[in-house]
Parts: structure tokens; C-alpha cells; sequence
């Protein structure tokens, strides 16, 4: 459900907006004319397609009930003939 308001009722009742934009996006007007949306972030993720980082995943309380297999490090280093 999209809710339009105005630019001045926006800036009058931001706690009604960010309400309304848990249901859908909100469509705020400057003179009539669409000027901006107020989405969720989660929306805002699902609808760029940005996924979670490593760095996102450490942070997360549950993430240690992800299932991380690495694959085996075979050998770090050359043999010493080979590197000349």
C-alpha cells in the first residue's frame, strides 16, 4: 500500500510516516510533483539487492549457526627451486 503525503505533512508528523512506510513505501510530494520515498531498510535491501557482507555476517549474533566449510589450504609456499 503506497501512502502519499506532501512535503509539509511530512516534515509536521515523521512519526506518522515511518509508520506508514512498515506497510509500503511513502511517496512524499514537493508542489504536487512525487520528490522522494520513505521505505523500511529492509525494503530498501530486498528492492537494491544488496546482500550481507562477511563483515555484516560477523557482526550477527546468530552467526554462529552458519554452516562455514573452508575449502583445505594445500601449501602456502613454492618449493625454493622454483623461485628463481
Amino acid at each position: 500500500m503506497i501512502t502519499t503525503l506532501s512535503s509539509r505533512e511530512f516534515n509536521q508528523d515523521t512519526s506518522r510516516a515511518k509508520k506508514a512506510a512498515k506497510t509500503g513505501p511513502v511517496l512524499i510530494t514537493d508542489r504536487g510533483r512525487p520528490a522522494h520515498v520513505l521505505m523500511t531498510f529492509s525494503e530498501y535491501e530486498r528492492v537494491t539487492g544488496k546482500s550481507k557482507s562477511i563483515l555484516d555476517l560477523v557482526g550477527m549474533k546468530s552467526a554462529g549457526d552458519i554452516e562455514f566449510e573452508p575449502e583445505k589450504i594445500q601449501s602456502f609456499s613454492k618449493p625454493i627451486g622454483d623461485a628463481l
